[in-house]
């Protein structure tokens, strides 16, 4: 059984029972049997058939929004993911037909020589809770569009996700047993990518979890794609907008209840305007309301789950305890406990703290002083991860020659916290392999064949 635990009130808000192992394997062979026929058809049909779909989360978006309030905590006034969800599935939708045509390397009287993109066959998603639509998405409309069947297995604490797009998919017109939504338990999950259920597997979430899918694909050779933790860095240089950095770099660390995988985890600063940019960062928090998601005065909502805001606690007592200076009044913040975690800023961080180290996933980010680039840079890189990092700089040269040094997925300049689905979206060390979204999500999500053809 799935329990969705409501951050609201700690109340059961949805449960769901797992498939067996045996019906999981019908739910498999249904799919590899659906998918022929569904790759069969015109790309232009699968392409419109994805976009009525995509309509049709839209026309739900009154009833998404309170749902996704109740399930993992993000305030109603923000008004849900459809934004982001709609630009990244007709971008897609929009590069079909050119991402994959046929590689014509030769057609002359003597030889036909060409390579095309082919599905997979059934491809599983398995999808994380923080922005459940967004990232399902990324690979759900691709993959589909491709003509690759799809199951989705979304996270227990957003299971009325799954089910939406089930619904919407399926008035659309895409067949039932080409897009379906399964609540898996992690054992069973792991034994069917064993047993070479898949042709690609995509999961987003954490590093154990990652490492989990790739024990079970080993010796398979099941292609996975996998974008996994996070610590991703701000940089403030000398010549920066303050301002602009200020307000966009605290904005990535504490949207959403700094759930995001791409949010600003730790900050450094010029050090001649270190002083300047916490003041105005400790002024922005510090404006917050704290409360119950569902009321429209509240802008920062509770975390997903109680043993969520309880990591991010031990972390920011840790480096408090060896040092830490915290900014943020707790008296402006005093629905602080359980999932409800007032945001925090620190300074006088170090490397050796967990909290400038380990994920936090949670509203708090740490700001430290740096005298130039190179210092900055060798901070950056001071991580097991690498998903973004953000430089703020008038110069363009500049921001790339630093970019250019920095280990990540994704470098920014002048902006942060975002996702480009023209751009390949990926990471390196320990966030994982692999790149969604782009001309480069359909290469992920189909194979390579090549065809040399001797005319007669």
């Amino acid at each position: 059984m799935i329990t969705c635990i409501s951050p609201i009130d700690g109340s059961v808000y949805a449960q769901r029972p797992t498939l067996s192992t045996e019906d999981a394997q019908t739910a498999v062979a249904r799919a590899r049997e659906a998918q022929r026929d569904w790759a069969a058809r015109p790309l232009s049909e699968r392409i419109a058939l994805v976009q009525k779909a995509v309509a049709n989360v839209g026309a739900m978006n009154d009833e998404i929004v309170p749902e996704l309030a109740h399930q993992m905590g993000r305030p109603i006034r923000y008004g849900g993911e459809f934004g982001g969800f709609n630009e990244r599935a007709t971008y897609m939708a929009e590069i079909a037909k050119d991402a994959l045509a046929d590689i014509v390397i030769e057609d002359s009287a003597a030889f036909r020589r060409v390579i095309k993109r082919v599905p997979h066959g059934v491809v599983l998603v398995v999808a994380p809770w923080n922005y459940p639509y967004m990232t399902a998405i990324n690979t759900v409309a691709p993959a589909l569009i491709a003509g690759n069947a799809v199951m989705l297995k979304h996270a227990s604490q957003t299971p009325l996700v799954g089910e939406r797009l089930a619904q919407a998919f399926h008035a659309a017109g895409i067949p039932g047993d080409v897009f379906q939504n399964v609540f898996l338990d992690h054992q069973t999950t792991s034994d069917l990518i064993a047993a070479k259920s898949f042709g690609f597997v995509n999961f987003t979430g954490s590093v154990g979890g990652g490492q989990a899918i790739e024990r079970a694909a080993a010796g398979t050779f099941t292609g996975v794609g996998l974008e996994l933790g996070g610590k991703d860095p701000g940089y403030v240089c000398d010549d920066a907008d303050i301002d602009a950095a200020v307000d966009t770099l605290i904005d990535g660390a504490m949207f959403n209840s700094g759930q995001c995988c791409c949010g600003i985890e730790r900050i450094y600063v010029a050090e001649q305007h270190f002083d300047a940019f916490v003041e105005k960062a400790v002024a922005i928090v510090s404006g917050y309301t704290l409360g119950n998601p569902l009321d429209p005065e509240t802008t920062l909502g509770p975390m997903a789950h109680a043993r969520f805001a309880e990591e991010v606690r031990a972390q920011t007592r840790e480096a408090i305890a060896a040092g830490a200076k915290a900014h943020i009044d707790p008296a402006l913040f005093p629905q602080d406990a359980g999932a409800y975690l007032m945001p925090q800023i620190l300074t006088n961080v170090r490397h050796d703290m967990r909290v400038m180290r380990d994920e936090s996933f949670g509203p708090v980010v740490g700001i430290m002083p740096v005298k130039d680039d190179a210092e900055a840079v060798r901070l950056m890189n001071d991580s097991n991860f690498g998903l973004t990092a953000s430089i703020w700089t008038r110069d363009a040269t500049r921001a790339e020659e630093i970019a250019d040094q920095i280990e990540t997925g994704t470098a920014f300049m002048n902006r942060a916290d975002y996702l480009d689905p023209g751009l390949c979206w990926t990471g390196c060390k320990d966030t994982g392999r692999g790149g969604g979204l782009s001309l480069i999500g359909y290469h992920n999500l189909t194979r390579p064949k090549s065809y040399h053809f001797k005319k007669a």
